[in-house]
């Protein structure tokens, strides 16, 4: 019988983050809540969430050494989840209210206010995986749960001839389309919230702990 995967989700103090660690479990995951740099760099996954402002969400991170501890996890192929603002932060930087906020710099990206009439994103909307997509493997066209204001609204991350382009998956809103998920390698980020997306986000949170 092989043991459940073993999954942190970092606990930063941005946000109601139980209903992941709940949503985890029942995907199959041993699931802990920890600000511990050790636990989260030992674990089989990590997932990294966020709810509210961009700069607000990198303090926090900041606090907990998440930025260094998802560069180590990047660095020996050890996957991580990020959700949310826990995906934005992955970006070079946000822009909120005018001031510029530096990110993790995994992707080159600017996040910023979506463009469209009815700002927050807020309720259920499809996306459109990239083809060959593992994150999507398994999903139709189901809808997922999205609360934002703010995405990264243009992919600047080329193919080059060592390296291929990560599968992207887009959705549409308002006057234009933004990044909903990135399939990195180890790294896979959603805008959306996979733990609150009912059977189509048990089976996406399934198809990550199949990586580990």
């Amino acid at each position: 019988m092989s043991r459940a995967p073993s999954v942190v989700v970092l606990d930063h103090g941005s946000g109601n983050v139980r209903s992941a660690v709940r949503a985890l479990a029942r995907a199959g995951a041993e699931v802990s809540l920890s600000a511990d740099p050790a636990r989260a760099q030992a674990a089989g996954g990590l997932v990294v969430p966020g709810v509210g402002a961009f700069a607000s969400v990198m303090a926090a991170m900041g606090a907990v050494h998440g930025a260094r501890v998802v560069e180590r996890r990047l660095a020996g192929g050890r996957p991580v989840l990020g959700i949310c603002v826990g995906m934005q932060v992955l970006f070079a930087e946000g822009a909120e209210h005018g001031v510029v906020t530096p990110g993790m710099g995994q992707w080159p990206g600017r996040v910023e206010r979506l463009q469209a009439p009815i700002v927050p994103h807020m309720g259920w909307n499809t996306v459109d995986p990239a083809v060959g997509s593992r994150m999507f493997a398994g999903v139709g066209a189901e809808r997922f749960y999205f609360v934002h204001s703010y995405a990264c609204r243009h992919w600047g991350l080329s193919p080059s001839e060592q390296l291929a382009a990560p599968p992207v998956t887009w959705t549409s809103y308002g006057d234009g389309r933004f990044v909903s998920a990135v399939e990195n390698g180890p790294l896979w980020a959603t805008q959306f919230h996979p733990e609150k997306s009912g059977d189509a986000g048990a089976t996406l949170l399934r198809n990550w702990l199949a990586t580990l």
